[in-house]
């Protein structure tokens, strides 16, 4: 195993589009559209359950390979901070300081900004007491942030057979903060130690990887995966809405097994399945590539799209189109510049 290397799962890629477009319409507004499609487009509110499980999982791959290195901890958290960093904080500024000149929004105070420059905005998010003020689909971005600092020293200093452990741990760790804080009637969406378990769980199909066990278990991936997406469906259909204990407690880890069983199943590179192959076509793909873009700008587009007077199927295609053709110049323009220096980071 210690010749092993991390190879490049490209249906993944196109998996992170799919992620994207998720997320996408379910923000759009289709209420005044059709009310099937707004209650079709809560699933895609998963979609960042399946980011989770995707971040969980690549860079557990990575920091696994990795371990032994002399730059282990340099190298990924400045391959990170260059991935992640100048689009979040270039987007903070846009929407803080450059945006309101232009009677977009408007410049909240210091205090209101100051947990998104800390990463700490699903905090208030949780505990509405607090003020804060920012772009709240920014709350994802907080929790991978809050696994990418202490996760990196579980892996570096477990042995490799106790990460299985470690990710069981901070499952049920999760499970148990949203029973406490179901009970206390506190929201447990946003929270960091409630969402971990998605993280946790994509940790888990890493390790199984580097034991070389993901074709062992292609059965139980389908098996599963299928049981799953069936307790999804039931409870969107019968419960749905109805806020109740049970489904807040146990609703993220069921997503985030299902999402799991795609991941593993998708992640298994010899025989190629027809599912993977149609996924790694040149739109998905391209999506995937522009994802966190995408992530990033579509609600505002989206309102900017909405403030004007467009009939239904305009503004759907001017909300699609422009945050595309945003996230791309983003990517083309600004994001790839700092994606080069990454080189200067490599793995051996």
């Amino acid at each position: 195993m210690a010749n092993q290397k991390i190879t490049y799962i490209h249906a993944l890629d196109g998996l992170r589009g799919i992620a994207s477009l998720m997320v996408m319409f379910f923000h759009f507004h289709w209420q005044p559209f059709s009310s099937f499609l707004s209650k079709v487009a809560v699933f895609g509110q998963t979609g960042v359950d399946l980011f989770f499980v995707l971040s969980g999982f690549l860079i557990t791959r990575i920091l696994i390979f990795t371990k032994t290195e002399k730059k282990y901890f340099t190298n990924f958290y400045i391959r990170r901070a260059l991935r992640i960093f100048p689009l979040y904080y270039g987007f903070l500024i846009l929407a803080y300081f450059i945006l309101p000149l232009f009677k977009i929004g408007h410049t909240p105070p210091l205090s209101h900004q100051i947990w998104y420059y800390l990463y700490m905005q699903n905090i208030p998010s949780t505990f509405t007491t607090l003020p804060s003020s920012g772009p709240l689909h920014f709350w994802s971005l907080a929790v991978e942030e809050h696994f990418y600092l202490f996760w990196p020293l579980l892996v570096y200093f477990l042995p490799r057979m106790h990460l299985i452990w470690a990710s069981l741990g901070i499952i049920l760790l999760s499970v148990v903060i949203r029973i406490i804080l179901v009970n206390f009637d506190i929201g447990v969406f946003y929270f960091t130690l409630c969402r971990f378990d998605a993280l946790a769980i994509g940790s888990l199909l890493a390790y199984l990887e580097y034991r070389n066990k993901l074709f062992v278990y292609r059965k139980y991936f389908l098996n599963i995966g299928i049981f799953s997406f069936i307790l999804m469906l039931i409870s969107w259909l019968f419960i749905g809405g109805q806020h109740m204990d049970l489904v807040q407690i146990m609703k993220f880890t069921v997503i985030a097994v299902f999402y799991f069983c795609v991941v593993g199943y998708l992640s298994i590179q010899k025989p190629q399945n027809f599912i993977s192959q149609i996924i790694e076509n040149r739109f998905l793909v391209f999506t995937g590539k522009i994802s966190y873009g995408l992530y990033v700008f579509h609600p505002l587009v989206y309102t900017c799209i909405g403030h004007q007077n467009y009939n239904f199927y305009v503004a759907l295609v001017l909300s699609v189109s422009l945050t595309y053709l945003t996230a791309y110049v983003s990517y083309e323009v600004y994001e790839k510049y700092f994606l080069s220096l990454k080189r200067y980071f490599g793995y051996g």
